[in-house]
């Protein structure tokens, strides 16, 4: 038997401020709070296709990579979210726009120091 997945389900990210990391994703791609965990001093934050799972640690320091190098999000109107991050002016990282395959990317970075690859084309198109 073959087993096949259509996606990934979800990501879980430990994160320094919850208030603020949930306010950065919603302010940048609209995420809602989809569920409050207030015993776990957690969201889960989304839309129909995406969802994080993030969960409070004051005492963490900002992401530095240890294995994990980066969340990919596809974006339908990529033009308009690269306009989104210089109005937020978040830094656009390795020198502005990158052609990869049949895409192009951009990567910022959250709050919390994890890297985000905004993509036009979804997998590169492969």
């Amino acid at each position: 038997m073959v087993l096949i997945t259509d996606g990934i389900d979800h990501l879980n990210l430990e994160v320094i401020d919850l208030q603020k990391t949930a306010k950065f994703y919603k302010d940048l791609f609209g995420f809602e709070i989809k569920k409050e965990q207030p015993d776990e001093d957690s969201y889960i934050i989304g839309n129909e296709k995406v969802k994080l799972c993030l969960y409070e640690n004051k005492k963490m320091q900002k992401y530095v990579k240890k294995g994990f190098a980066h969340l990919g999000l596809h974006i339908n109107n990529f033009d308009d979210i690269v306009k989104k991050c210089e109005e937020m002016n978040l830094k656009i990282y390795y020198g502005g726009k990158l052609e990869w395959e049949n895409s192009s990317s951009i990567y910022i970075q959250d709050p919390n120091g994890y890297e985000i690859e905004l993509s036009k084309t979804f997998g590169g198109g492969l």
